[in-house]
């Protein structure tokens, strides 16, 4: 067996793997300190055997293709801004002998899914706003419809996919000082002219407090007992609950129920005194607007940071397309904390993000 030392001292491997280090989470890769896990023995093998300059010439060739499709992913205010992948061209024999699903079909997957709306609506030219931004949509007051901007001239749009939230779809119907939203848009959700996915309001399922009632919700809607376990929640309205978690802070991590991207959160292992103090004042004075979790150890995965392969802690977010049928995307999202030895993945506080593979049976 390939082995590597499970130590922070270097190991007697050559790159990338010099500094790759273990601690007590769950590790993707390594069965055992130094003992990769079957599935893993012939990727282990192949990063040993490929030249740090590949690799590096990778990641560049990955970063110059996805500048020019233009599908990088922006964190603004953040100087580790730009997220990268490698596509599986570009390493082609990262795996020598496995297969893996593909995940393009996710993508006509969700068209199909949307194109559902679409049933009792149809016209020539009609199109799906995916992947368009707000400033290429433009409000017809006169028949209270949307049309999108193309070099053909306007087309009109019946789906829009919605990834914004409700304060600010639509700033002559809320916040006014939005710029992400398009004006007049809810004029023509409410005449019946458009459709949005998600829908207006479905993000009351965002609070954060509906985590606590998961498994209810499952055994009074499906009757069925959940499959996967539920993380242990505390709503803090409850005073039980409330003076548990104030009495444990350093073990439990706070979350803002309205707030979204690592933000209005508390880790209690790596917070100080002061910062526990102060989220101890905000639940007490509004213990509505906060739920508290155990920390989790997550799991790691290797990431080629800084020139060389190490542990990082991830989660995976899967996607689930529900339509005729609920079918759930191959591969997914895998969030990734960048800095070594922290759990906040999310983007907007410097995490990142790597390609998910499943491999078939």
């Amino acid at each position: 067996m390939l082995r590597v030392k499970p130590t922070s001292v270097p190991s007697p491997f050559p790159p990338p793997f010099l500094n790759y280090q273990f601690d007590n989470a769950y590790d993707e890769m390594f069965d055992s300190p130094g003992v990769p896990r079957s599935h893993y023995q012939a990727l282990f093998r192949t990063l040993l055997e490929l030249p740090a300059e590949e690799l590096r010439k990778s990641q560049q060739a990955a970063d110059l293709s996805f500048l020019h499709q233009g599908i990088t992913f922006t964190v603004y205010g953040n100087e580790q801004g730009t997220e990268r992948v490698f596509p599986n061209d570009l390493l082609p024999r990262i795996i020598p002998g496995q297969e893996w699903q593909r995940i393009e079909q996710g993508l006509t997957q969700r068209i199909t899914a949307l194109n559902l709306f679409l049933q009792d609506i149809y016209h020539e030219g009609r199109i799906l706003a995916d992947g368009v931004v707000p400033r290429e949509l433009i409000y017809s007051c006169r028949h209270f419809r949307r049309y999108m901007r193309t070099t053909a001239g306007l087309r009109r749009v019946d789906v829009i996919y919605r990834r914004v939230d409700d304060d600010f779809i639509d700033p002559l119907g809320f916040r006014t000082d939005s710029r992400l939203g398009v004006p007049g848009l809810f004029n023509a959700y409410r005449a019946g002219n458009v459709t949005m996915a998600n829908a207006a309001g479905t993000g009351v399922a965002d609070d954060k407090a509906t985590y606590a009632y998961v498994p209810a919700i499952i055994r009074y809607y499906l009757d069925q007992d959940p499959i996967l376990a539920n993380v242990e929640t505390f709503v803090l309205t409850d005073r039980a609950q409330r003076n548990h978690v104030l009495a444990h802070l350093e073990e439990m991590v706070v979350k803002a129920v309205g707030e979204s991207g690592g933000y209005g959160m508390l880790i209690g292992p790596h917070s100080t005194e002061e910062q526990r103090e102060k989220f101890r004042r905000l639940i007490e004075a509004e213990p509505r607007n906060y739920i508290a979790q155990p920390t989790l150890a997550l799991s790691r995965g290797p990431c080629f940071v800084d020139g060389e392969i190490g542990a990082r802690h991830i989660d995976l977010r899967p996607y689930i397309l529900y339509g005729e049928n609920v079918t759930l995307v191959p591969g997914g999202l895998t969030r990734v904390a960048l800095r070594r030895g922290s759990l906040v993945v999310n983007s907007s506080q410097g995490g990142g993000s790597k390609d998910t593979w499943v491999l078939r049976a």
